[in-house]
């Protein structure tokens, strides 16, 4: 009887994490706790190039998730981008490689990443050390490959 109710739990808890895992919604955990954002993505070159340009505001639990097809290097700028951001830059396993803390609005300098990224979410300037996100934090999104993800959908 007890084990059948492990099971049913289990299986219960596996289903609730299938339907927690939306396109419209990232999930970060750490040593720090965890946090969920609403995002929009940006897939495509016109997206990606467009971002979150132009934009007075962004709620604090929103962002733009930038996904890309394969690992590469990738540098980020602020043109015609009117708030600050955290740029945090991802791995093809869902885990944070670096993070750009509030960056400047309307600066073009370019913000490296680093190299063998996959995905880049941005979010209002200064709520990564905020909530304590680091590298190493772990994001989870259905654009993750489940072969790859450290915390699949």
């Amino acid at each position: 009887m007890i084990l059948r109710a492990a099971v049913l739990m289990c299986a219960l808890a596996q289903a609730a994490a299938a339907e927690t895992c939306r396109d419209d919604t990232v999930y970060l955990k750490g040593d720090w706790g965890d946090a969920r954002f609403a995002v929009e993505i940006a897939d495509d070159d016109r997206e990606r190039a467009q971002g979150l340009m132009h934009r007075e505001h962004l709620p604090s639990s929103a962002g733009m998730l930038f996904v890309y097809d394969r690992p590469q290097t990738l540098s980020f700028w602020m043109r015609n981008t009117l708030i600050p951001l955290d740029l945090i830059f991802i791995d093809q396993t869902g885990t944070v490689r670096t993070i750009h803390h509030s960056a400047q609005p309307l600066d073009e300098t370019p913000i490296p990443g680093g190299s063998g990224l996959t995905h880049v979410l941005e979010i209002n300037g200064g709520l990564a050390k905020a909530l304590g996100i680091t590298a190493g934090t772990v994001l989870r999104h259905p654009t993750f490959s489940a072969t790859d993800a450290r915390w699949p959908c």
